[in-house]
């Protein structure tokens, strides 16, 4: 099998596909991994797999367990929600929730891999079905024949184009800053030890701690009226970041203000409709390649990683039937991932309300629904985490007429 693209979607593939003794190559574009230095939450379900793929210790060597999720309003930093996180979700959903950073997510995925078994400085240009096998063609005029490629290679993916015909992903008229403050002993007495939401009229900010509370992460989502390049480390300033946020509660200022000038980064954000189909012939698509998301669910890396094993497990259970396989797979997961794309961007328009009136309701049903249940996600992702990738082999069928 070939996979393209090293990221956490492809990494996750590779360490899945290894744990089955399934073979593969890994094609990466840069010369070595990198992974931006920017946190990332793993919920529920996310962990669950992650489990699965033995990496409980890792996990819990590199990531923060958060306390709870806090919804608060930008200006008077008033408590909407907390959903308590630490011991409670294990329970609920059978998994916990944790703050990593991108690069210690990545390295733990890769721990293992075999180094005969990654190609770097390759950069996919097609791919060709050619009889029962797939061709991935790279820019250096080598190719690669398997009986399965599979693009894992982000929201512009050379496969996805090879095979459905390039069309460019639409900028969503939302914007992000993104920045990690370190932490020298203590945290910071005006950062919670939480997953901490911010609503504000056309934006909010999430902070949380990573690095095992050596740092928090600062991610600031605006909406904007000018074109923002879609880019992770496209250079902003201290200075944009406080003038964008104006007026918001002292305690972010307080967390702004200590940012990096050089360390401080923004990007656009791209979205793309739901495809009806991933696969034709022998290669398919994973993680952001088939189905880019708005971060507000904060389920992008989360739904690769959940493809990566049930794309594993499909392999692995019709025992290299690939046509039965990727059917499987596709029904496991398109709904799945569709309903996360739909339901994020819905989450960009109520976190962004702009109208006093509107921000009143909302607030009221935080508030309502908290009450009635204390343990109530405040974000209303309950649906979200309860899914279990790892028990999708009990849904596959035996025979085509089943997938």
């Amino acid at each position: 099998m070939g996979i393209v693209g090293g990221g956490i979607g492809g990494i996750a593939l590779a360490r899945a596909l290894r744990q089955r003794g399934i073979s593969f190559q890994l094609f990466e574009q840069a010369s070595e991994f990198r992974e931006v230095g920017a946190g990332i939450q793993m919920t529920p379900n996310a962990v669950k797999v992650l489990n699965s793929l033995g990496l409980d210790n890792e996990i819990d060597r590199v990531g923060f367990l958060p306390e709870a999720m806090v919804g608060r309003g930008w200006e008077t930093g008033e408590e909407l929600f907390r959903t308590p996180l630490k011991g409670t979700f294990d329970r609920l959903f059978g998994a916990a929730y944790y703050h990593l950073h991108r690069a210690d997510l990545h390295s733990i995925l890769a721990e293992e891999l075999p180094e005969e078994c990654i190609t770097y400085n390759v950069k996919c240009v097609d791919v060709i079905q050619k009889g029962e096998k797939a061709v991935a063609v790279f820019d250096n005029g080598e190719e690669f024949e398997a009986d399965l490629i599979v693009g894992a290679d982000g929201i512009r993916s050379a496969v996805r184009g090879a095979l459905w015909g390039n069309d460019d992903p639409t900028f969503t008229g939302h914007m992000c800053w993104r920045a990690l403050v370190p932490v020298d002993k203590h945290p910071l007495p005006f950062v919670q030890p939480a997953a901490s939401f911010w609503f504000g009229p056309k934006a909010h900010v999430v902070t949380y701690y990573v690095k095992g509370g050596k740092a928090v992460n600062i991610v600031a989502c605006k909406e904007t009226n000018e074109w923002v390049k879609e880019s992770w480390t496209e250079p902003s300033s201290t200075k944009e970041l406080l003038e964008a946020y104006d007026g918001w509660h002292s305690d972010l200022i307080s967390l702004f203000e200590r940012t990096d000038n050089s360390q401080v980064f923004k990007w656009g954000l791209y979205d793309r409709d739901p495809m009806e189909k991933w696969s034709k012939g022998n290669a398919t698509l994973l993680g952001d390649a088939a189905h880019p998301m708005l971060p507000y669910l904060s389920q992008g890396a989360a739904m690769a990683i959940e493809d990566a094993y049930v794309l594993s497990e499909a392999l692995d259970h019709f025992e290299g039937d690939v046509a039965m396989a990727l059917e499987a797979y596709e029904k496991e997961r398109r709904n799945r991932t569709r309903d996360v794309q739909l339901q994020a961007r819905e989450r960009g328009r109520t976190y962004h309300l702009d109208s006093p009136e509107e921000q009143r309701k909302r607030d009221l049903e935080l508030r309502e629904r908290q009450t009635q249940n204390p343990n109530a996600v405040g974000i209303s992702a309950e649906w979200v985490y309860e899914y279990d990738a790892t028990s999708c082999r009990q849904r596959f069928g035996t025979s085509k007429a089943q997938v």
